[in-house]
């Protein structure tokens, strides 16, 4: 251990493998004191996280801006307060909320209204839940889809996961955390010690290493209950600790280049193995790899005011975070017969050129940008000193890299397919699924009264995509952030075939097996989804990119999430209503 690592800490390396050979014992000792844990006590100490995080969270804030190069007062520091501070206390209440349920005899889904989908599925309300969520994401909702013939008895006795047998824990995980999205990490912690009950060797991503002595802050509590360690340093230390014999599962947030080597080996040698099947890694692994996320378009009959929103709406996609999120749509899916067509890559290309100027500031991104730009001849850059990337491709053109790559940059594809409603729908979620790379989130934008028209084919349409969360008039993103949400890849990837990775985290309410979860949102914004028949009261959604009041709007978010007021509520959608 070096001498600068802080207690409950370890910087090394393999060279130093001594010091992270102690961590199995300790974390034996916090295993069996985990599981002699209740759950009112396991309940108690993520409230004491709760206290934690929101002591460290302007701190977090404030180190997470400068990792990724944010001026002072830019209105894009809302992002790290969203996805950031505010996603784990949201995820701590919701966890210790559903663990003194079932400490109380019920379970998490006792009361809960189900509902029916497509394909005889059994659906399951996340989003809204309380009357808190009803006012702040007024006109959003979300839903978790059961695969078809689980029947609603089976999924509400299943629901706890391993908090409905909490002594009976699992060893130890080690959770390699990811580095770009600063929640993920204590995230993926959480959701191993809660719903798998396994202790955790967290490993931060040496992007992320800045974050080591917040992170070690917030989480204090677990620290000290024995049941978690935080190590920093490179890739050896975490191939290391995932082969260590003592370590009983790995969970990684990252790419699928990073989770190959893990579990088959870096070079040729590992190359064959994931050609054979054979894992150099023999334990299990759980991931969420990130992917070719498409945004489909739906072709009606909008105004200006929508086709300049709805731009600004994909173009978020893209350029949140600097277009370093996993969930980032790449692909925008587009009718070559909708007479709007024109007008709206139009704004399209307004929006990617005018959003605020930022760094791409993860490492690696200017050669993806380049390669992006070699391999498709007449890429249009866009944006302060070029700095975005904007992709046409046609239908026949199946082997173009934006479809199958996923950049992790600010790349955007617009693909033109044939077609008009249901026809081009089906078209697109065809596309989508057979030649798009991944299945972590997909998006459909699509006006009411398309909508209305199409009616149960838009339903069926998003039972047909096969990806984990399906976004209709919202961003997948959406689903990210709501702790009650599964996240995580469509079902039924295999660690020799990841694509976008396998399992699920955060899932708050313990659901089993679930198959997807399913976002809406309004069309239009506040106040022209009145005239629309819609409900909405965001002017402007907090995580858009051109939202010139998210920083005051996140941090008025997580100042309310760190201790719920109703009084609290008014300044929220003061700082909400200046966008």
């Amino acid at each position: 251990m070096t001498a600068a690592a802080p207690e409950g800490s370890t910087g090394t390396t393999t060279g130093e493998a001594p010091a992270l050979d102690t961590l199995p014992a300790e974390l034996a000792e916090g295993e069996r004191r985990w599981a002699a844990t209740s759950l009112a006590d396991r309940g108690a100490l993520l409230t004491r996280v709760h206290a934690t995080v929101s002591a460290e969270a302007e701190n977090w804030v404030r180190v997470a801006s400068r990792i990724k190069q944010l001026p002072d007062g830019s209105p894009l520091v809302g992002e790290e307060w969203l996805s950031g501070p505010y996603a784990l206390l949201t995820s701590l209440d919701a966890l210790a909320r559903t663990l003194r349920t079932i400490a109380s005899g019920h379970g998490p889904l006792d009361g809960a209204k189900f509902g029916r989908a497509p394909g005889g599925r059994v659906t399951v309300p996340v989003l809204p839940l309380t009357v808190r969520d009803r006012l702040l994401l007024n006109g959003f909702s979300a839903e978790v889809w059961m695969p078809p013939r689980v029947d609603a008895d089976t999924v509400r006795r299943r629901a706890g996961l391993g908090a409905l047998h909490p002594e009976r824990t699992t060893g130890i995980g080690l959770v390699l955390g990811a580095g770009n999205i600063t929640s993920i990490a204590p995230l993926d912690v959480l959701y191993e010690l809660v719903a798998h009950n396994r202790v955790v060797v967290l490993k931060l991503n040496p992007v992320m290493g800045d974050l080591e002595p917040v992170y070690r802050r917030a989480l204090a509590p677990l620290v000290d209950h024995g049941v978690l360690r935080i190590v920093t340093g490179g890739g050896d230390v975490g191939g290391y600790l995932a082969h260590h014999p003592d370590v009983a599962h790995v969970h990684i947030t990252g790419s699928l280049a990073t989770h190959d080597v893990v579990a088959f080996g870096p070079g040729e040698e590992g190359r064959a193995r994931k050609a054979a099947g054979t894992p150099l890694l023999g334990k299990p692994m759980t991931s969420e790899l990130g992917g070719v996320s498409p945004a489909i378009v739906v072709p009606g009959t909008w105004s200006a005011a929508d086709l300049r929103y709805q731009a600004e709406h994909i173009a978020t996609q893209r350029l949140h975070n600097s277009g370093h999120n996993c969930i980032a749509s790449q692909v925008v899916v587009v009718s070559g017969d909708w007479p709007q067509r024109e007008a709206f890559l139009g704004h399209l290309r307004d929006a990617l050129r005018t959003a605020p100027a930022r760094p791409a500031w993860y490492p690696g991104s200017a050669d993806r940008l380049a390669d992006a730009a070699r391999s498709h001849p007449g890429a249009e850059w866009q944006g302060p000193e070029g700095s975005r990337l904007l992709v046409e491709v046609g239908d026949d053109d199946a082997t173009a890299k934006v479809r199958t790559t996923e950049y992790f940059a600010p790349v955007l594809g617009v693909l033109t397919l044939p077609g008009l409603g249901a026809e081009f729908l089906d078209r697109a979620v065809e596309h989508a699924n057979r030649d798009l790379f991944g299945t972590l989130g997909a998006n459909i934008v699509i006006d009411p009264v398309t909508s209305k028209r199409l009616g149960g084919a838009l339903d069926r349409a998003v039972a047909e995509l096969r990806y984990g969360t399906v976004a209709v008039n919202a961003w997948t993103a959406l689903g990210f952030l709501t702790a009650t949400a599964p996240w995580g890849a469509f079902p039924g990837h295999t660690v020799a075939d990841a694509q976008s990775g396998i399992g699920v985290v955060h899932n708050a309410l313990l659901i089993d097996a679930p198959e997807r979860t399913v976002v809406r949102g309004p069309f239009r914004p506040f106040p022209r989804s009145v005239a629309g028949g819609e409900s909405a009261l965001f002017p402007k959604p907090p995580w858009f990119v051109t939202a010139r009041s998210a920083a005051l709007t996140g941090r008025r978010l997580t100042r309310l999430a760190q201790r719920p007021s109703w009084a609290r509520m008014p300044a929220v959608f003061a700082a909400a209503f200046r966008a």
